[in-house]
């Protein structure tokens, strides 16, 4: 059996964030324990990098994004600013708060080329990603968990709308991700009162896929991440392009737009082996191409 991802990583360039390639999936590890995984500006663009490469790495098949310690991620990191509970203050417009060097404009642009673009770089990933929450999920640290595709949740992990807590406004795309999962009126309850969420009340509520015993997160995120590398990579990509921009759009332009995805994949080699294996009464055998 080859050597687990998480316990010995390939080391990138910045050691606060681990990354290794197994098997066809791509394990991103937020790598700074002390600070409950609190996102830097550097590690921010760090992940941004490795989402994108994954989309057009055709020997990347699935991601797995986790964490090392007892945190998840806290929320974006304010250089060294005190934490309250082991909660860091969320959010890139923290950082600017009562600066009144800036002028109006940068605090958006700020939102639009930070905490946004993560998110971005998550939901428009061309893989498959799946979070693997092993604690404490946290503003920001909460959206980039629930911007995956499917998010498994340790039995002790929580996840905290805690930007309310500071007299902030949820960024990282809360409130476009939220509503869209559980309602926008559950979406309102979490946001207003940033009270934790336990991960059975997550699982309950529609935003976590599954809970597990702590000591089998990183086997069932294995699990789930290698059948989805072994499957049809386009067909999948194409699929969560539809079902991610669904909600955004009315049924003619949806329609067409399945229709049109449907085009696009019969012309694949596993699309192709799908229809052959089905014909010939065997299982098929996916190349991701």
């Amino acid at each position: 059996m080859s050597a687990s991802p998480l316990e010995h990583p390939e080391k990138s360039r910045d050691s606060l964030i681990l990354h290794a390639t197994d098997n066809a999936v791509s394990w991103i590890t937020l790598n700074r324990p002390e600070a409950m995984n609190a996102i830097t500006p550097d590690q921010r663009e760090r992940l941004i990098h490795l989402l994108s490469e994954a989309s057009v790495d055709p020997a990347v098949r699935a991601v797995v994004i986790t964490a090392t310690g007892r945190g998840f991620c806290a929320g974006a990191d304010l250089r060294g600013s005190a934490t309250d509970g082991g909660e860091r203050v969320p959010g890139d417009v923290a950082r600017v708060a009562g600066d009144v060097a800036r002028v109006a404009g940068d605090v958006a642009r700020m939102i639009r080329l930070g905490a946004q673009r993560l998110t971005a770089a998550v939901l428009d990933c061309e893989k498959p990603v799946i979070a693997a929450v092993n604690g404490t999920a946290a503003g920001l640290g909460a959206h980039l968990a629930l911007a995956c595709d499917l998010v498994l949740a340790a039995e002790g992990a929580r996840f905290i709308e805690v930007f309310v807590r500071r007299g902030l406004v949820p960024d990282g795309g809360g409130a476009y991700l939220l509503p869209r999962l559980v309602g926008p009126q559950r979406a309102k309850e979490l946001m207003f009162f940033g009270d934790a969420l336990s991960a059975a009340d997550a699982h309950r509520l529609g935003l976590v896929n599954r809970v597990v015993p702590a000591q089998d997160l990183e086997k069932t995120a294995r699990e789930w991440a290698e059948r989805l590398a072994a499957g049809p990579t386009r067909a999948i990509a194409l699929t969560k392009h539809l079902v991610n921009t669904s909600l955004d759009t009315d049924r003619a332009t949806a329609f067409a737009a399945e229709a049109a995805a449907q085009e696009i994949n019969m012309t694949t080699a596993d699309a192709q082996e799908g229809v052959a294996s089905f014909v010939e009464r065997r299982n098929p055998r996916y190349e991701g191409r």
